[in-house]
């Protein structure tokens, strides 16, 4: 009966069907893709019982009238399975199952598709001699019904000209999620990824990239009013200015009809259709990393991940001392001091040590004289990592990186690039490449989302790409305790994400205010606390000021012991908007995080799933009694563990972390 259900399903998914038809599951035959290749390349897709995708087009053009998808002609049809165990150095898990089953359709007119089955994920091959210009590509994504979803709209930066479509290609990718039918989305705003699909049975989907490598990023949005969404990409460049923030961003002026200029012969980026029953296989979920292009800098023993002290979101607001906070050696001497005594391994200098407005890496403020803090870190353990604008680098990649690699910086903060066309997208990749000759690591701000770039260039620690605390210095609007407990679902599946807690001055829904200069978190202090595990993050920011750091001993060296990278990570419990439980371990330690929306709760954590687990205390910072009316109200204890059990209240906009 069962057998019989499937099948009458599989047929009303993929209705539409009448040709040529190819199937491929995944292994444990819960995932179902049905291929035809008829009038247009099309795809469906069942999960179970559910129908995941109806008959979805895929198919690409190009300026020279070829058409890949179009009446295609079927060569060859072959599969294979592959079973497999990844190592994957400065990651959320030390090692990852892969495990699929693969078809490759080549087609004639010299180009394959490639399809896996582990979620699902497709990609287009070409083998042409000669260069080739795309014109567009069709990937669309049609349900079978008006599902609702989370959708992170554009929010495009002024002073952009011409169709509102092409204003949104320079944007940030920060916003949060709008809770809406497919149907109800504005038929002018684009959404970027990734972007969360709810399905029937509590069944979600997450639609993402990976490999995004020579080829614009992919937006979504739906025109057509229909149960579906459609591709769309930032045309190339055709004429670009310097300018933008501070004159350290190139703004295109005009572009091309066209996507993308691009080798003959190569693999496109992989679209995905990550599936999952419940949430928490959200917020675990490896296949961007997976489908990412294998490490191309050999030895990444150099790469060293870790925290940072951060000045920007504090302001420089350090007290007690007798010099003038700001941006000056002083200054900086106080932080990697701050550093030092907690073993954070890194200090930040961000924007203001190279001269405003030049785009020159080699002017350097009077106040500052980098090679003197260097040396200062060097002798306390403490590295020194440089914030840089997108046009400044880019006007001089090699002598910048070869110049501050020589002088001891450990790496660089790029921020502003605020696009994804192909020629930004070209830049990570050159970034990445340069940095790694000079083993100088890179955190990518101002950035689309991760595509896999961290697989392949491990010295990429970090993108942001996410609507994060620094927010909380100018919007009163947004709630970020409910974006906080939503991103680790959706935007945290794609990879690590740049998000900046560690506030020490925490505010209540009630009387939370956005102030530049003397910021503040939302939520409780243990929601912050917890936020080191909950994030995913190889190079941690600690956004608050030394000074209030050192007020706060005790969380502060909790703090700074907490892990950046680990050997296992494992969801234990969460729902999307709602709350999220995560354990990680390293070495022979376990962390588990937990935070929560706007209501309170009481959790139970069972740590029995967790692998050799048999601690029976740890240590705990839970909310206090207070906590939702003083949201700095924390308890610091013993954690008893009765029967693998461990319960836990959460106050409203609250969190716990423990370790064991």
């Amino acid at each position: 009966m069962k057998k019989l259900l499937l099948s009458t399903l599989i047929m009303l998914c993929v209705s539409a069907f009448a040709q040529k038809q190819y199937t491929l599951q995944s292994p444990d035959k819960d995932i179902t893709v049905t291929i035809e290749a008829g009038e247009q390349l099309t795809y469906a897709v069942t999960h179970g019982n559910t129908c995941v995708l109806t008959p979805s087009p895929i198919g690409m053009k190009l300026t020279d009238g070829t058409t890949l998808g179009t009446k295609p002609a079927v060569k060859s049809a072959k599969t294979r399975s592959v079973n497999q165990l990844l190592t994957s150095p400065l990651y959320k898990k030390a090692e990852i199952p892969e495990v699929y089953e693969e078809l490759t359709l080549t087609f004639k007119g010299n180009y394959k598709v490639v399809f896996r089955a582990y979620g699902v994920a497709y990609r287009f091959e070409t083998d042409f001699r000669k260069p080739i210009i795309i014109e567009n590509e069709t990937a669309d994504f049609n349900f079978d019904n008006d599902y609702q979803g989370l959708i992170p709209y554009v929010l495009r930066r002024a002073g952009q000209e011409g169709p509102l479509i092409n204003q949104q290609f320079y944007n940030s990718f920060e916003n949060t999620y709008s809770h809406i039918n497919l149907n109800q989305m504005d038929p002018e705003k684009l959404a970027f990824l990734p972007l969360l699909v709810e399905l029937n049975d509590g069944k979600k989907v997450v639609i993402t990239e990976a490999d995004l490598e020579d080829f614009p990023g992919l937006y979504l949005r739906n025109a057509n009013g229909k149960n579906g969404l459609s591709a769309v990409h930032a045309p190339y460049p055709k004429t670009r200015e310097q300018g933008g923030h501070n004159n350290l961003q190139w703004i295109v002026k005009e572009r091309e009809n066209y996507i993308a200029k691009t080798a003959g012969k190569r693999a496109f980026p992989w679209r995905i259709i990550t599936i999952s029953e419940n949430d928490k296989e959200l917020a675990d979920n490896d296949l961007v990393y997976l489908l990412a292009s294998p490490n191309r800098i050999g030895d990444v023993s150099w790469i060293q991940p870790g925290k940072v002290a951060w000045d920007w979101w504090n302001a420089w607001n350090i007290y007690g001392v007798d010099f003038p906070a700001g941006i000056n050696n002083d200054t900086y001497k106080y932080y990697i001091d701050f550093a030092s005594q907690y073993g954070i391994e890194y200090v930040i200098l961000d924007e203001g040590w190279a001269v405003n407005k030049k785009a020159d890496l080699f002017q350097v403020v009077p106040e500052i004289d980098i090679k003197e803090l260097v040396d200062y870190g060097a002798e306390r353990n403490v590295g020194i990592v440089l914030w840089v604008g997108y046009a400044a680098i880019d006007k001089d990649m090699e002598h910048v990186c070869q110049h501050y690699a020589d002088m001891g910086v450990k790496g660089f903060k790029v921020d502003f690039m605020d696009g994804d066309d192909q020629m930004i997208v070209d830049f990570y990749y050159r970034m990445a490449e340069t940095a790694a000759r000079y083993h100088l690591f890179i955190d990518f701000h101002g950035a689309y989302k991760p595509t896999g770039l961290n697989r392949t260039y491990p010295n990429v620690l970090n993108h942001e790409g996410v609507y994060g605390l620094e927010q909380a210095k100018w919007d009163n609007e947004s709630d970020l305790v409910t974006n906080e407990v939503t991103i680790p679902f959706i935007r945290m599946l794609a990879g690590p994400l740049d998000y900046t807690q560690g506030a020490m001055k925490n505010a209540n829904k009630n009387n939370f205010a956005a102030i530049y200069t003397e910021p503040m978190s939302q939520g409780t202090r243990c929601r912050q606390l917890a936020e080191y595990v909950i994030f995913e993050s190889p190079f941690n920011m600690l956004c608050d000021s030394p000074s209030n750091y050192m007020k706060e001993d005790e969380c502060t060296q909790f703090i700074a012991s907490v892990p950046t990278t680990w050997d296992e990570t494992m969801v234990l419990d969460g729902k999307v908007g709602e709350y999220l439980v995560i354990a990680r371990r390293k070495d022979f330690h376990w962390y588990v995080g937990a935070i929560t929306n706007w209501e309170e709760r009481d959790i139970e954590i069972d740590l029995g799933v967790l692998p050799n687990f048999g601690a029976k205390s740890g240590h705990i910072f839970r909310d206090g009694p207070n906590a939702n009316r003083v949201a700095k109200d924390y308890v610091s204890e013993q954690a008893q563990v009765w029967g693998n059990k461990v319960k836990v209240h959460l106050a409203k906009g609250g969190g716990a972390v423990m370790v064991f």
